[in-house]
């Protein structure tokens, strides 16, 4: 059987991952002089309390080579192909990390696959696969569909405040500090794996409105979209939309009940986007 493997930011729950076997490898956070890996070491909730009372924006990392080893050392032992599924390489050097650690192993068939995802949908993604491979299915095939999918996400996001994205060197300080005094509050796009302008909304609730319009507008009707609400320490914000999402497309489907994922965004994403962001994800 295939193994598949993956790491931190596909937000992937600890019961999905162990009832696949899928080996979560931790992205790195830096405060200064000391280091934690991700939701291991520190914890989404300890991680934002630090985040909002640092003078400075914590760094990440992508996993060190040397995490992949173990994992690899005991697929390998089996013969069996391995495929890791990981996030941009516009954004992370995770799939960069992944193909080091495989070069220790030449004699195997160990994949590498940069999904242009991150977040969720990139969870959805390695449960997929994990599935297929449960199924039967080869490297090959699960290899192909995946590729197919990956066109298809959709992620959109809005921000509780522009400072993060601007102390983390994606927006200029002018167009933060006057977008914070303006109270704007933009939705953003993520394609073909890095952030891409959006629009700018004049409160919370229109921003929220437009996050459910853009979904309503580009899922599809005729197969599940696979909705993913996630979040950075808003859940009561992300639960109402995931509501709303499942409620207006069981209406239009029929009364047919969606799985909508509700999930924390986690600290490698928080870093940059910031408490109170709230983004949508699915496949067109």
């Amino acid at each position: 059987m295939v193994h598949i493997l993956t790491d931190t930011t596909a937000g992937l729950s600890c019961d999905d991952a162990a009832r696949y076997d899928i080996p979560v490898i931790p992205q790195v956070i830096h405060f200064g002089q000391d280091s934690f890996l991700e939701c291991q070491e520190m914890d989404v909730g300890t991680f934002i309390k630090r985040l909002v009372t640092s003078e400075d924006l914590p760094q990440t990392s992508a996993p060190p080579p040397e995490l992949y080893v173990p994992h690899f050392r005991r697929f390998v032992a089996d013969g069996e192909p391995i495929l890791c599924i990981h996030p941009s390489a516009k954004v992370s050097g995770t799939v960069r990390s992944a193909t080091v650690a495989r070069q220790g192993f030449p004699d195997a068939d160990i994949r590498v696959m940069d999904t242009l995802a991150i977040g969720a949908p990139l969870g959805r993604m390695v449960l997929l696969a994990a599935q297929w491979a449960e199924a039967g299915e080869s490297a090959e095939v699960i290899w192909q569909r995946l590729e197919e999918l990956i066109p298809r996400v959709r992620t959109y996001f809005t921000v509780d405040t522009l400072e993060y994205l601007q102390r983390g060197g994606r927006i200029g300080a002018a167009k933060a500090l006057l977008g914070n005094l303006l109270r704007i509050r933009p939705v953003l796009a993520w394609r073909e794996g890095a952030v891409q302008p959006g629009v700018s909304e004049r409160t919370t609730k229109r921003a929220l409105e437009r996050l459910v319009r853009l979904a309503n507008e580009e899922a599809p009707r005729d197969r599940d979209p696979m909705f993913s609400v996630m979040h950075a320490a808003a859940p009561q914000v992300a639960q109402e939309i995931a509501d709303r999402l499942r409620d207006e497309f069981r209406a239009a489907e029929g009364g047919k009940e969606l799985d909508v994922w509700v999930t924390d965004l986690v600290p490698a994403i928080i870093t940059h986007a910031g408490p109170g962001a709230v983004a949508v994800g699915f496949f067109v």
